[in-house]
């Protein structure tokens, strides 16, 4: 779900830069903090969406990039990898994802329903991670929460998003959309 106005593009290289300036504002010792995401850190947050998106783009579209470790260094590895994919979406060359669950879709059009999301709501687990709050937009939100209500058995199917956890009737579009998929939207170090 891209921001009223905004191309697949700048939707990504707008999230990628609000999560740089958090991967940017950790200290060496805050890589080691838990994250909202069971059993990861503040640091798995940053591998998981270097790592993930890596192999996919090799197992599915095979675009080979080269192996980051994120470990030696969070913020060189971001900028890196986030220039990597940036390529990928202003020159997509007519490339193509072949996924058995997503069929056959242009490269930028798949990463901007998949992965620019998850850069998007990684953001909000890496900032609770660091003891501070993210503001993930509630029109977006909201947009979010409907598009995945409607296919809710899928993706719980998938293994990828833990149970819903209950919030009161009057939360706020991103405290429904965090429960929904999973965190406690109160959830602190």
């Amino acid at each position: 779900m891209n921001d009223a106005g905004l191309s697949m593009s700048e939707q990504h290289a707008y999230d990628a830069a609000r999560f740089a300036e958090i991967v940017g504002s950790a200290a060496a010792e805050d890589w080691a903090r838990p994250s909202p995401v069971a059993a990861w850190t503040a640091l798995d947050v940053v591998s998981h969406l270097v790592d993930w998106s890596r192999g996919f783009l090799m197992g599915s579209a095979g675009v080979d990039l080269a192996p980051l470790d994120v470990a030696a260094d969070p913020v060189a590895a971001w900028k890196t990898h986030t220039a990597d994919i940036q390529g990928l979406f202003d020159d997509p060359a007519g490339r193509m994802i072949s996924n058995p669950h997503m069929g056959d879709k242009p490269l930028d059009v798949a990463l901007s329903e998949i992965y620019t999301p998850d850069i998007w709501m990684h953001s909000w687990d890496l900032s609770r991670a660091l003891g501070r709050d993210y503001d993930l937009g509630a029109e977006r939100a909201a947009a979010m929460l409907a598009g995945a209500a409607a296919m809710e058995d899928a993706m719980r199917a998938s293994g990828q998003f833990g149970p819903r956890v209950e919030v009161p009737a009057d939360a706020t579009p991103q405290e429904q959309l965090l429960g929904f998929i999973g965190r406690d939207p109160y959830w602190t170090p």
